[in-house]
């Protein structure tokens, strides 16, 4: 997280964006942009001072709903965007937000690469096991046997696990999340926007119009918190809850350990928006004269 003044006396109304949500109602995305709200009032976050990217999707829209600069970019390419920007300008708080089919598909490259790299970002993985803009098809964390407009016999695919992925790629902070326990859900928020370093939130968000298999009832009944002795800088044992025991999905922080960001080893302290600044006149003198 970048380190910036927090502003005080602000609630979680003062975050609201320049549009209203419009998710179907009961979308487990709700939640997840509550515990944000409520999470940036708490913290003094600076809407000046931070951007949110998004990509395509349901979860797409955040970039509206939240009060930031927004960048809605590309399907897939939600990562490489908010790397660009934190190289740009380290000094900004980069928050990345996409679904599991933006992030995990055509995403799924960037995921891994930007995991290995750890620029200071936080990415929220709005998982919704399905992709619900475009009616429903089956993602790459639908469970096998799903049907769907796409998957009329249910899909033959074995499903993508968000934290195992982000475990096995180098991310730094791992956590997974639950739209239907929101105090625990905004720890989890709270505590990857304080991690210096790419920080992976995976949030189990019920989409209430198209997946009527993994509802806000069926994660009650197959979800279960780590324990409370989980060592999250144990990478082995973090890997070891991440497979899950008795058949549940464990929620949680696995992972969190320190090491250099992608920024601090590419630009070495330097800040190239500040740069760029202070030597623009001179560059503006020496383009004017060759014009001329």
């Amino acid at each position: 997280m970048a380190a910036t003044q927090p502003i005080l006396h602000l609630t979680p109304k003062d975050y609201d964006g320049y549009k209203k949500p419009f998710w179907c109602p009961g979308c487990g995305d709700f939640a997840i942009l509550a515990a944000l709200k409520r999470v940036s009032a708490k913290r003094g976050i600076d809407p000046s001072r931070t951007v949110i990217v998004s990509g395509i999707g349901c979860s797409g829209k955040i970039y509206s709903f939240y009060k930031a600069y927004g960048v809605h970019t590309l399907h897939g390419r939600v990562l490489p965007v908010a790397t660009g920007i934190k190289l740009a300008n380290p000094d900004l708080l980069v928050i990345a937000a996409g679904g599991d089919g933006d992030g995990l598909a055509i995403g799924g490259n960037h995921f891994i690469h930007t995991a290995r790299r750890n620029p200071d970002i936080t990415y929220i993985v709005m998982d919704n096991q399905v992709y619900g803009l475009t009616k429903g098809q089956f993602s790459p964390t639908s469970p096998p046997g799903f049907i769907t407009g796409s998957s009329p016999y249910g899909t033959k695919e074995f499903p993508v696990d968000p934290v195992v992925l982000a475990l096995a790629a180098g991310a730094s902070f791992v956590a997974r999340g639950f739209s239907g326990e929101p105090a625990h859900l905004a720890e989890i928020i709270e505590a990857a926007l304080e991690h210096k370093g790419f920080a992976m939130v995976d949030i189990l968000s019920p989409c209430v119009t198209y997946n009527k298999v993994n509802t806000y009832d069926w994660f009650r009944e197959h979800t279960e918190h780590l324990p409370e002795d989980h060592d999250p800088t144990d990478y082995a044992a973090a890997m070891q809850a991440a497979l899950g025991r008795n058949g549940k999905i464990p929620l949680g922080i696995f992972y969190k350990v320190e090491r250099p960001t992608f920024e601090e080893m590419m630009l070495n302290g330097s800040n190239p928006v500040q740069t760029d600044f202070e030597l623009g006149k001179n560059r503006v003198r020496e383009l004017l004269a060759k014009l001329n």
